[in-house]
């Protein structure tokens, strides 16, 4: 069934999930109120037109629309395109499943296998606004000299002259391709840090303007807007033309410069208003997802802002995250990346262990040695860890050591990741994946704070300050626990958790 709006009621027992991936820790929907206009904002992070119940309903729509939770009744209301409502799908996993089958099917492609099989590195942190040749290459060895595994190294903004010169400048990279070389043959991958911004009163932005690959105001004026790096224009992606020049220049960058793949920032809706004048009229949200779609064309593909494009081989990053317990820093992490693997995207990454905003690592800060190998421990099994701020720069020896733990079990784990996402590839199918996605019959439906890695492995992170032990709510079976220990459930007990372990168990056959 299509129409323009759409108003039903919240059946007994079912939750929903969707729309926003930034407020995965406000869901399930459906018990309280929630309203979400998904035209022209996602909060920083993923969205899509897609909502899917435990009770094997979905709604979609090809284009944004809003809705709201109340009175136990799903309203969706200012739709710009028609939304189809499917029904009769038993469970959570069978409306994700169908929905994905007909709505976003997977494209049967993966990133790059070292995503899932070694840790991401992002030198942000450890370089902040200066990165230079010799500091990225002391950052790898630095990992190398810790026996850390070779990984993605990731350089991050302000590696580049100004935006839209995508160009290594000499003075700091005097041999870029020296470096990625040195990079490849200790086992690493490059990737960069790109935007579609192009800074103003540059000879780039001259020639684009000339070109009008802009975006324009009704005078036909280059739209120039603040961002969190300042004022630029902007890209209009709706221009292929544009899109092309754009990739030429990543090309580049991977013909010239031996770099492997990029970290894709920006283009948020938000940044885009809907009088602006573009190419073709396809809105803030069209903005977005033109932007996701260059990553298409190379293995190694980070975001943070997306709208729709699920399963895609696009890795998406959860949206940047305080050095800091509950919400925006450890509080929401599982809820997002599961919400994440609920909206098409099962390549979901974690924000950087430790946190991934400069405030947290300035003067008058501190680092919480308990809360970054608890982050380091929620973050294990996701399908992709990514670390910056080293645990040997900030840590003392033990800590750093429970560190080193999580990177040896991803190891450890690695041939099981990297075969989920494989799967997911083929299928659409989460990687990390809600309690109640594998159990549809345990009661499980609000369970936030503890997942399932595929169908066999349960993984229940500590997530609140000075605990050391956690309800874990078990499915029916027979359990493994990497303390040795064997539970058969279905049942709810507390198990010990001190700060050496993440308690993670494996089903039985």
């Amino acid at each position: 069934m299509s129409e323009a709006n759409l108003e039903l009621p919240v059946l007994s027992q079912e939750y929903w999930f969707g729309g926003v991936v930034r407020h995965g820790y406000q869901m399930p929907f459906g018990r309280s109120e929630y309203r979400c206009q998904l035209n022209g904002n996602l909060a920083g992070n993923q969205g899509c037109p897609l909502l899917v119940s435990t009770r094997g309903r979905f709604v979609w729509s090809e284009e944004a629309f809003t809705f709201e939770f109340k009175d136990a009744r799903l309203r969706i209301s200012e739709a710009a395109g028609p939304v189809e409502l499917g029904e009769g799908h038993g469970n959570l996993r069978g409306a994700y499943r169908a929905a994905c089958a007909k709505h976003f099917p997977p494209s049967g492609k993966l990133p790059d296998e070292i995503a899932f099989l070694a840790p991401q590195y992002n030198a942000w942190i450890e370089v902040k606004w200066e990165p230079t040749q010799e500091k990225i290459l002391a950052y790898a060895q630095a990992i190398l000299d810790h026996g850390w595994p070779a990984g993605v190294l990731m350089i991050d903004d302000c590696w580049f002259r100004g935006n839209g010169d995508w160009k290594f400048p000499r003075d700091r990279f005097p041999d870029p391709r020296g470096m990625a070389d040195w990079l490849h043959q200790r086992g690493f991958k490059l990737a960069v840090w790109i935007s579609p911004f192009i800074a103003p009163d540059t000879y780039t932005y001259r020639v684009l303007n000339q070109k009008k690959f802009f975006i324009y105001d009704a005078q036909g004026e280059p739209v120039i807007r603040r961002w969190w790096n300042g004022y630029s224009a902007l890209l209009d992606l709706s221009n292929p033309a544009a899109c092309e020049w754009f990739s030429e220049q990543l090309d580049w960058l991977v013909a010239n410069c031996g770099v492997d793949g990029f970290k894709f920032d920006g283009g948020d809706p938000y940044t885009y208003q809907g009088g602006d004048v573009t190419y073709r009229p396809i809105g803030p949200n069209g903005q977005c997802e033109a932007f996701a779609r260059i990553g298409l064309k190379y293995r190694l593909s980070e975001y943070r802002a997306c709208w729709k494009l699920g399963g895609q081989a696009l890795v998406q990053r959860v949206r940047d995250k305080g050095h800091r317990w509950g919400v925006d820093g450890m509080g929401d992490l599982l809820p997002t990346g599961l919400a994440q693997g609920l909206m098409g995207y099962p390549f979901t990454c974690p924000d950087m262990v430790g946190g991934g905003l400069v405030g947290d690592f300035g003067p008058g800060s501190t680092i919480e040695p308990e809360l970054f190998v608890r982050y380091a421990q929620a973050s294990a099994m996701f399908p992709i860890i990514q670390f910056s701020r080293m645990p040997w720069r900030v840590l003392d020896e033990r800590h750093q050591g429970l560190c080193k733990d999580v990177v040896d079990l991803r190891k450890k784990l690695g041939s099981e990741i990297l075969a989920l996402a494989s799967h997911a590839a083929a299928t659409g199918e989460p990687i990390m994946r809600h309690m109640a996605y594998v159990f549809p019959d345990a009661g499980l439906e609000t369970l936030m704070d503890q997942f399932m890695l595929g169908e066999d492995i349960l993984v229940a992170p500590v997530l609140q300050a000075g605990a050391v032990s956690r309800k874990v709510s078990f499915p029916p079976g027979r359990w493994s626990g990497d303390d040795g220990s064997v539970v058969t459930g279905p049942c709810r007990i507390e198990v010990e958790a001190p700060l050496s372990r993440l308690p993670w168990y494996r089903r039985k056959p």
